[in-house]
């Protein structure tokens, strides 16, 4: 059985496009074969890391790279998980098809936060969101969903 080659593009591919990446393949790797990239990658965020762990995902080994590491690999699918990304995503050659699911961006949620608990609300909120979207993977990547809560950004 041939498995779904489906990317998760965010900005910096720090948190929302790492989660969803950690995801997919706890929940969905006999289905697809996930990948996280972003347009201006900038490092795994430790908070995503940390709320990861405690659905005992680890995806402190994944890394962050740019949307050209994967040139030349033949995707199926492109999520666009932020505005940002969903914009400045370039189209792709072949068969590849873009689809938009916006997420909240778990570090503005938090930005003017000090309390640690609150932080870590903001990113499992996210989490949570994100876990849903996949868990109906591959049907929900035929019909992009609103989020009640997604600004997208």
């Amino acid at each position: 059985m041939t498995r779904l080659k489906v990317l998760f593009l965010c900005t910096g591919n720090s948190c929302r496009s790492q989660m969803a990446e950690g995801w997919t393949r706890h929940l969905k790797a006999d289905e697809i074969e996930a990948y996280s990239a972003g347009t201006a990658p900038h490092g795994v965020n430790h908070y995503a890391i940390q709320v990861m762990k405690e659905c005992d995902i680890d995806i402190s080994t994944q890394t962050s790279q740019h949307l050209d590491a994967f040139a030349d690999i033949d995707l199926d699918v492109i999520v666009t998980v932020c505005s940002s990304a969903d914009k400045s995503c370039p189209q792709r050659p072949g068969n590849a098809r873009k689809i938009h699911r916006g997420f909240d961006d778990p570090p503005k949620l938090a930005g003017a936060l000090t309390d640690e608990d609150a932080i870590l609300a903001c990113y499992r909120r996210v989490r949570d969101e994100i876990r849903d979207f996949v868990a109906a993977m591959p049907a929900s990547l035929h019909e992009p969903t609103a989020s009640p809560h997604a600004s997208g950004k």
